[in-house]
């Protein structure tokens, strides 16, 4: 067995021959502990900001894609208005610019079927003949002489009381659309004659098919000052109106005054016969 030799004292090592190990240097294994606890350090650091960074980009990947949000960090602007600003520019208007949509076409009424030539012939048949229609006549009474009327006497147009069946009778016309102007009247006599103004008298003349003689004898009605009554106006002759003066209808130029409107104005009446 080798004898255990005794280690000198470290207190004193150049005194009695002791040196220290220096194959191994001072503090190694603090070091090691240090180095391990640095780097341990750093990676739970960057462990926690991996982790810290991915829940942000998580969290935006899995919300709903918003106009509105912004990125935590980011500065955020304001976004412009859809509407635009109301005023007097030419750049902005205050009118909404899409169109109103169109009607659905389901309330359009469609139009009625038009009828076959089978059934319009038993509409026909099963239809009661109209009568023919009723000649219209008339009597023409004056406004401010209502028991006087136009009576033909003489050859010309009077305005007279009714006297006899006969005098009822040539007090009597037959109102027809105007000659001249279907908008307008004629007056025809039973005898067939039409009255006409000539030499700007009313009378009683056969018609002679000319043109003249259709102007003659229309006369258009105009409204009067005179409720329910008519002024008749020539149509060769406008502002020239049918008027009784000395009891005598005649043809005369308008006048604005109380006497040529009642002279003027007449009521048409039934027929006297």
């Amino acid at each position: 067995m080798p004898e255990n030799k005794s280690r000198p004292s470290q207190d004193q090592p150049w005194e009695n021959g002791w040196a220290p190990d220096t194959s191994r240097a001072p503090g190694t294994r603090r070091l090691w502990l240090a180095g391990g606890m640095a780097v341990a350090t750093i990676v739970a650091c960057a462990t926690a900001i991996v982790v810290m960074e991915r829940a942000p980009d998580e969290q935006t990947r899995s919300a709903p894609a918003d106009d509105n949000t912004t990125v935590p960090g980011l500065i955020s602007f304001a976004s412009p208005s859809e509407t635009p600003p109301k005023g007097k520019s030419g750049l902005s208007t205050a009118e909404a610019t899409t169109r109103a949509p169109r009607q659905q076409d389901a309330g359009t009424p469609k139009p009625a079927p038009k009828p076959t030539e089978s059934s319009s012939r038993e509409a026909g048949s099963s239809a009661a003949p109209k009568p023919p229609a009723a000649t219209t006549w008339r009597s023409v009474r004056s406004v401010n002489y209502p028991d006087h009327y136009w009576h033909v006497s003489g050859g010309y147009v009077a305005l007279d009381p009714v006297r006899g069946s006969e005098s009822r009778e040539d007090s009597t016309f037959k109102q027809v659309k105007g000659l001249a102007d279907s908008s307008c009247y004629s007056f025809a006599t039973h005898d067939g004659a039409y009255l006409r103004h000539r030499n700007f008298v009313l009378r009683p003349e056969r018609h002679d098919g000319s043109a003249q003689f259709k102007q003659d004898a229309t006369f258009c009605p105009r409204d009067s000052s005179h409720s329910g009554a008519t002024m008749l106006e020539s149509v060769n002759y406008p502002g020239y109106f049918l008027r009784h003066r000395n009891f005598v209808v005649r043809l005369e130029r308008f006048e604005y005054s109380s006497l040529y409107l009642a002279d003027s104005s007449f009521r048409i009446v039934g027929g006297l016969t």
